[in-house]
């Protein structure tokens, strides 16, 4: 397999609430919401580093979609990492992270690797690292 992972999809109770958080809350870059049309297919994706794009579609889509069944989501299952180029900008989007609605689940720390890390999570429980790695700093 060649590693061509374009879109990461989370599952979320309610898109709407899930669209404002990443959309107005975050300020990642999206069309909104489209797929209306289609029974089962609302869905938004925003656009993340390199053609990578994070989707978000109703949980109860995604189980249909699949045939699994519902199962509630596991805060450690998944993290997700955004990697930023200065140390002060993890502060930044925590705080913006917090206002937006994000519970605060590690509050930025020096890390033992020598970055400077913390966590949150999204309103339906999705884990995100915001981290400064010196030794993986972003290309821009």
């Amino acid at each position: 397999m060649k590693p061509r992972i374009s879109v990461l999809t989370l599952a979320v109770s309610d898109l709407e609430n899930a669209l404002s958080f990443y959309r107005d809350g975050l300020g990642l870059p999206t069309e909104g919401i489209v797929g209306r049309e289609f029974e089962h297919g609302a869905v938004a994706f925003f656009d993340l580093s390199d053609g990578l794009k994070l989707a978000i579609w109703a949980q109860d889509d995604l189980v249909h979609d699949t045939g699994l069944p519902k199962t509630p989501i596991c805060t450690t299952a998944v993290s997700i990492g955004h990697n930023v180029l200065r140390r002060e900008d993890v502060d930044a989007i925590m705080r913006k992270a917090m206002s937006a609605g994000a519970k605060l689940v590690k509050a930025p720390q020096d890390t033992f690797y020598g970055g400077y890390a913390g966590y949150f999570t999204d309103p339906d429980g999705h884990l995100w690292e915001i981290v400064w790695n010196p030794a993986m700093l972003p290309a821009d």
